[in-house]
Parts: structure tokens; C-alpha cells; sequence
């Protein structure tokens, strides 16, 4: 069928809306009509070349929630009119990892780069003159229509509205589970949140709902210092140097057992930064991503010895994407997450540059593509 979709056709360049071809659903994958997708950091990265696909042009968008229209041979899990999140972490259910309990780090993981079918290793989606298109994280939510591996969809209930539902494809589990998962939060533990985006929030709400006493929340965009203690930071700082001396005071400088990194962009120089506001056997979790071109880190490895702290990297929040998924939006439908109020500005899809303009000044916790009748 034919679409259109947000492409980069090479690194530096804005979103470009063309139109693209999609293919019908082969086995075990379903074909979605999209209602909203996410806009976050990680599809900006795309654009710098942080995040290295396998060729150009790149169909951007990895946060996403629709409804299902088609389904492939051997699909049994969904039926048409199910409503979905994709999940830019597919989870099989039966290699090694999964079994493990770490589905997070499922072996299709291995291919998101790639922008083959998982299914027989050919592209789904073109351009008009029959070019391959590599779909972010083989999802490409930056498209009203998407053709996805079972494994990349999760079925939700019929009553949650979609933009809230499309920030659990990577922001809310992501950075909940920074926090509850990786950072493994536990009551009483004093917590820093560095970066307080659409994943920091996140991470500070589940640091919050785990029992924190307190939550320090770093960020230079002052307008999301103010958010953050809404969303129930303790205090919110402009660095990590402003933030030392009220940490060390508030924690009898035994400093955070938990510091959560959740910045758009993580660079080496700054780790060592973050370790020093982790208390003596702490942990401080990388959630934020580096460019993968980065292998270097300034980092005091006598006191990280002698101090027993640990760097804990981290991937959709350790989160299990067929179980996490509908347990946080269920604690939303109670009133126990915010996830609406972290959606700050809607956008149509031509209007994609504009909201990562946003993103970049910090403007938005989190901007969402809304589709409507028009893009099907």
C-alpha cells in the first residue's frame, strides 16, 4: 500500500514527509493504522548519526500506539481491531534471553539496526522508485501505517487513549523501570535523576512510587526543573556542581544510593561526574545514550574500586515489554502514573521538525504525533 513517512536521507539533513510503499503482512506480522507516535531523543540521534542504521533513507519513529488492520499468516496473539503499543524492544518468548527473564535483551534486539524483515530477512517498506527504506528499530512509527513482527506489538486495552499508550513504547517503561528495574529503588533511598525529559520524568515517578525519601531532580532547562517538581521532585538543580552541597546536606553526605541518567545525550567526560554525587556501594544507572562512535570515559577506577560503586547500564528500563507494557498503563487508568501531563505539545506529522526544534530548546517534556482521518 501506499503512504508517506518521515525519512532522513542522510545525517545533518531535517525530516523529509515522502511518500513510501508498504508491504503486506508476511508471517507472523500484523499491519497497524496508527494513531500517535512518540518524538523522542533517540530518533534525533538518527539524524547526527549517534545511532548508526544500516543505510539511508532512515524511517524515523520508535514510539507508537494504533490499531491493528491486517494479520499475516501464523498470528495468533492479535485480531484485527486489537489496540497495540510497539515496542522498539521486541520480545519472542523464546530465546535464551527471554526465557531468562530478561526479555529486554531479546535476540531480535540483535537486528533493530538492520531494517530487515526479522521475519525472512527482506525490506518491508520502499520508496517510490523501489529503494529499501530502514525503519527505525524495524518499527518506523513516524508513518500513519506500519507493518511489524508480532513480537514488536503489545495488546492494550481498548479505553487508553493513544498518545498516552505511544509513550509506552520506550519513554514510560524505559524510565520507570530506571528506576524500579535497573536502579532497583528501594524505600528511604535518597535518588538523583539527571536529565529530566520524557525519560527522566519517568524515572522520577518511579523513584517517587518506590519509596524515595528523597528525589534530586538536574536538569538546565529551568521550565523542566519546575515541571519536575510537580511530577514530585524533593528539589531540582541546574548541575550536578549546584546540586553537591544540598545533596551532601539532605543525605548526611552518604550522597545518592540511585542516581538515574536520563540526558538527551551521554558523554564520557561526564560519567565520572555522576559517580561522584553515588553514594559509597550506590548505583548510578545509564539509561541516556552515547554515540556508539564513543568509547571513551573519564572515570576514577581507584574510587570506584574502593568505594564499591557500580555503573549499571540500562535498555527499556530492564523492563519486560509483554508484561511491563500493560502493567504501567494500568496503573495510569487508576490515577497512580501521570503519564498525560508529560505530553506536552501534539503535532501532525508535517509538523515533525518543528516538534524535535522543541524538543532540542526544551520546550517539551514529550511531543507526540497525532494522525488523523487525512494521513489514511
Amino acid at each position: 500500500m501506499k503512504t508517506k513517512g518521515a525519512l532522513l536521507r542522510e545525517l545533518n539533513q531535517p525530516w523529509q514527509i515522502e511518500e513510501i510503499e508498504i508491504g503486506d503482512p508476511k508471517a507472523h506480522e500484523i499491519r497497524i493504522r496508527m494513531e500517535a507516535a512518540g518524538m523522542c531523543h533517540s530518533d534525533h540521534h538518527l539524524m547526527t548519526g549517534g545511532i548508526p542504521m544500516g543505510g539511508f533513507p532512515i524511517l524515523g519513529g520508535h514510539e507508537g500506539a494504533g490499531v491493528v488492520e491486517a494479520l499475516g499468516e501464523g498470528v495468533t496473539d492479535f485480531e484485527v481491531g486489537d489496540h497495540v503499543v510497539l515496542s522498539f524492544i521486541p520480545s519472542c518468548g523464546k530465546c535464551k534471553s527471554c526465557k531468562a527473564g530478561v526479555a529486554n535483551l531479546c535476540d531480535f534486539g540483535a537486528m533493530l539496526l538492520q531494517g530487515e524483515a526479522v521475519s525472512d530477512h527482506t525490506f518491508r517498506i520502499h520508496t517510490t522508485d523501489g529503494q529499501p527504506v530502514y525503519p527505525m528499530t524495524l518499527l518506523g512509527t513516524f508513518s500513519p501505517y506500519m507493518v511489524v513482527h508480532e513480537a514488536s506489538a503489545v495488546k492494550i486495552d481498548k479505553d487508553i487513549p493513544f498518545e498516552v499508550a505511544a509513550l509506552c513504547g520506550c519513554g514510560i517503561p524505559t524510565g520507570y523501570g530506571s528506576s524500579t528495574r535497573s536502579g532497583d529503588v528501594r524505600p528511604g533511598e535518597d535518588v538523583a535523576i539527571v536529565g529530566v525529559g520524557g525519560v527522566g520524568t519517568a524515572a522520577l515517578q518511579g523513584a517517587v512510587i518506590a519509596g524515595a525519601r528523597n528525589v534530586f531532580a538536574i536538569d538546565p532547562v529551568e521550565w523542566k526543573r519546575e515541571q519536575a517538581l510537580k511530577f514530585g521532585a524533593t528539589q531540582a538543580f541546574a548541575t550536578v556542581e549546584e546540586a553537591m552541597n544540598e545533596i551532601g546536606n539532605a543525605t548526611e553526605w552518604g550522597m545518592c544510593q540511585k542516581v538515574i541518567v536520563t540526558v538527551g545525550e551521554v558523554f564520557g567526560k561526564d560519567v565520572d561526574t555522576w559517580l561522584s554525587i553515588t553514594a559509597k556501594n550506590g548505583t548510578c544507572v545509564l539509561t541516556g545514550m552515547g554515540n556508539m562512535m564513543d568509547n571513551q570515559v573519564t572515570l576514577n577506577l581507584a574510587m570506584l574500586t574502593l568505594l564499591q560503586k557500580n555503573l549499571q547500564g540500562s535498555i527499556f528500563g530492564g523492563a519486560n515489554p509483554k508484561l511491563d507494557i500493560p502493567l504501567l498503563l494500568s496503573m495510569y487508568k487508576v490515577g497512580k502514573l501521570n503519564i498525560a501531563d508529560m505530553i506536552t505539545r501534539e503535532y501532525t506529522l508535517d509538523q515533525i521538525n518543528e516538534g524535535y526544534t522543541d524538543m532540542l530548546e526544551g520546550r517539551n517534556i514529550r511531543g507526540v504525533i497525532r494522525y488523523t482521518d487525512a494521513d489514511h
